[in-house]
């Protein structure tokens, strides 16, 4: 995944909508939050086994959630000046060293 050619895609759609008014980063992070609620709504009455599960609709859903949740990660990113990859494997490089590998 190049998160650099996404990202642009995303500032072109954002840019060609006039939205980047919206992309405050309070805004992004409440968007984020929105969608992962969205995603957590799909296996909010799901036993442990049905979650692992999903019929094929409810797993393309879920994929659409996820999707939503990465996209807005990535413009949060944009916004703050954060190397999304960077932080990514410095937090499981902390991960390693607390709960070993």
């Amino acid at each position: 995944m190049d998160l650099a050619e996404l990202t642009a895609r995303l500032h072109a759609i954002r840019d060609r909508n006039d939205w980047r008014q919206f992309h405050s980063p309070k805004n992004l992070a409440m968007a984020a939050s929105v969608e992962m609620a969205e995603l957590v709504e799909i296996f909010q009455w799901l036993s442990e086994a049905q979650s692992r599960q999903l019929p094929p609709a409810q797993l393309a859903h879920a994929g659409q959630e996820v999707g939503d949740i990465v996209l807005y990660l990535l413009l949060l990113c944009s916004e703050l000046g954060i190397d999304l990859e960077q932080a990514v494997r410095a937090k499981l490089a902390d991960s390693e060293r607390r709960f070993g590998r």
